[in-house]
């Protein structure tokens, strides 16, 4: 109890205001604004469900009411029959019309029931598709640094976590409160007329009940919460653990038991401090549900006491024990409802409030297309970047023109800032400080997909799809992804064609052994395949990033003697710690700690004798 107390009021301070009741109540009220957001979800996604549920609804907020009078009715009517001395049989038949009645009413409860069920189920499936859908379309739009920021996932983590479940929950709630308001309301007319205060004793019995499922339903919300980015851990660690590419080393490493010990850590320190409010809950819950049980049978007992006395009939008091327990019964329902609801409303915060994200670079609307052909080139102009959140600059000062056609290496040690500029060359990210120059226009006022369109990228950490290969490679021009000839012209330029051309369906099979038939590849194959998706897009600027780190010599050497004539006529940016595969750029850039100090050809800086001289001289040393 100490660490849920400690996190409570220690680590997330709700402050002032939250701690008062003024501050819950708006809390509360803030909370339950979500309702007519997750109404619309679900009236986007699944009209013809909801309106039979708001059908279903009314119709069953009815039937109470409707079979406590039928109830009265039918012992009314054998009293009576006994008293007039009929037959059986004539007073069975006096009866009959009322039993019929309530026959009726019971099979619309029950056909009602198995409505609101389908309903229920339908909107759920299709609710999960539309939830999950707003959560990845949101993601499409967000800027690469979000992806890049820990809270963000936890963020993601709190905005998937049941987020359609608890849409499905609270329009299957707000349907279930206003059948049992409707159902109160219809059965006020009928406690009235036996007495005021003892449908006021039945509410007043509730209240509590309701006041106690909101605090600890908050309680619940913010431990669940809080404990995202402890549950995004517990994420990662079953996926080591369950995964093949992780399962050699697990295995390797006798990793297995000692992660499998931090899960189940993490897991318990979750699981205590639940605990203690799901035992709090519970208690409070017992001893307010006594209170409220106590005030029923206070009621019963009334009930009796007025029959004995002769004050109302037989057929009065079947009634009114039904109503009485069917009201204290809504009363209790209404008022868990809304704790629930309540709950659910809190969850829906985090979805909501996932939504509202922004992407925080801006982009004109509608943005200037690309020019096509580039006929002037990049130009940095005394950029700077660092990375959000972060004091330290990765690029300083950078003043740098990339000419149309020219191929040009970026070369520096880990660090030294080279992918962080391509990313800025891609607009992943924009200047902290200067502009970037496409034939003298901004970056800024280019529409981002049409300027990336124009660009072909492989990243050193390239994505490797479980997927077919026609795709692995398609996806660099996802429009042409069915356009065989062009996937194997690719391909052939990547030196990815042999190895595809080797697997049991070709361009067909599965790569990756995530999927049943799939094929894996050895990591220089993967690379090869990710220079062919580069290759895809011939597109006007080719960005290559470590291109060779996994080729073998051979494929290295095979990509450096055809360079010049795979880049013909293209823009082409290479990184790359080998310096083999440096030479093949006319100019090549020296960056240290985020700042150029040396530009020239590869004969221009040997004869330089500085940095470049250095690294080249210390690697061509060991080849010797």
């Amino acid at each position: 109890m100490f660490n849920l107390y400690r996190r409570l009021r220690g680590r997330r301070t709700m402050g002032k205001e939250g701690s008062s009741w003024r501050g819950q109540a708006r809390e509360v009220w803030q909370t339950f604004g979500n309702t007519p957001r997750a109404f619309r979800l679900v009236w986007e996604c699944g009209r013809l469900e909801a309106l039979a549920m708001a059908t279903v609804t009314v119709l069953s907020a009815f039937l109470p009411a409707a079979q406590a009078w039928v109830a009265k009715l039918i012992v009314d009517s054998v009293v009576s029959s006994i008293r007039q001395g009929l037959s059986p049989g004539q007073g069975f038949a006096h009866v009959m019309p009322y039993l019929g009645i309530e026959f009726g009413l019971i099979f619309v409860g029950a056909v009602a029931g198995q409505l609101r069920s389908l309903a229920e189920h339908l909107l759920h499936a299709q609710l999960v598709n539309h939830v999950n859908t707003l959560i990845i379309r949101k993601a499409l739009t967000l800027d690469l640094r979000f992806f890049e920021d820990a809270h963000f996932y936890d963020k993601l983590q709190n905005a998937r976590r049941e987020a359609d479940w608890n849409a499905v929950r609270i329009v299957n709630e707000g349907f279930l409160l206003v059948q049992n308001v409707i159902t109160l309301l219809s059965m006020a007319a009928l406690v009235m007329r036996f007495s005021p205060w003892l449908a006021l004793i039945l509410f007043g019995a509730a209240v509590p009940t309701f006041i106690a499922q909101s605090r600890y339903s908050r309680l619940s919300f913010k431990v669940v919460s809080w404990w995202a980015p402890e549950a995004r851990r517990m994420n990662y660690l079953e996926e080591l653990l369950t995964t093949h590419e992780s399962a050699k080393e697990m295995k390797l490493f006798s990793l297995g038991e000692p992660l499998l010990d931090r899960y189940h850590n993490l897991f318990w320190r979750y699981y205590i401090e639940d605990r203690a409010i799901a035992v709090r809950r519970t208690v409070v819950s017992l001893a307010l549900g006594l209170f409220s049980t106590l005030s029923y049978y206070g009621s019963y007992a009334w009930i009796l006491w007025r029959t004995l006395a002769a004050a109302i009939t037989l057929g009065d008091m079947t009634m009114y024990i039904v109503v009485f327990r069917q009201t204290q019964s809504s009363f209790r329902s209404l008022f868990e409802g809304l704790g629930r609801f309540y709950e659910n409303n809190l969850f829906l915060n985090n979805l909501f409030g996932y939504l509202a994200l922004t992407p925080e670079m801006s982009a004109p609307a509608p943005g200037r297309p690309a020019p096509s052909p580039i006929r002037q080139g990049f130009e940095f102009r005394n950029v700077s970047f660092r990375y959000p959140g972060n004091e330290a600059w990765s690029l300083r000062e950078i003043n740098l023109s990339i000419l149309t056609g020219e191929k040009v290496a970026l070369v520096g040690l880990n660090g030294a800032g080279k992918t962080t500029l391509v990313k800025l060359l891609t607009r992943l990210y924009d200047p902290t400080e200067g502009q970037i120059l496409l034939d003298g226009v901004d970056l800024k006022e280019y529409d981002v997909d049409s300027l990336r369109r124009c660009i072909g990228v492989i990243f050193q950490d390239f994505v490797q799809y479980h997927l077919a290969a026609r795709e692995n490679v398609g996806f660099g021009k996802i429009e042409a992804v069915e356009d065989r000839p062009r996937v194997v012209e690719a391909s052939r330029k990547g030196g990815a064609h042999p190895v595809i051309e080797r697997l049991a369906e070709g361009y067909e099979t599965v790569l990756g052994r995530r999927f049943d038939t799939g094929q894996e590849l050895s990591r220089g194959e993967w690379q090869k395949v990710a220079l062919a998706r580069a290759f895809m897009r011939d597109a006007e600027v080719l960005v290559l990033d470590e291109p060779t780190a996994s080729l073998d010599a051979e494929a290295e050497y095979e990509i450096f003697r055809r360079f010049g004539e795979l880049t013909q006529g293209k823009t082409a940016v290479l990184i790359s710690h080998r310096f083999s595969t440096v030479r093949m750029a006319g100019r090549i850039v020296v960056l240290e700690a985020g700042r150029v100090t040396e530009v020239g050809s590869h004969a221009e800086l040997l004869a330089k004798g500085g940095t470049y001289a250095h690294l080249f001289t210390l690697q061509a040393q060991s080849y010797r």
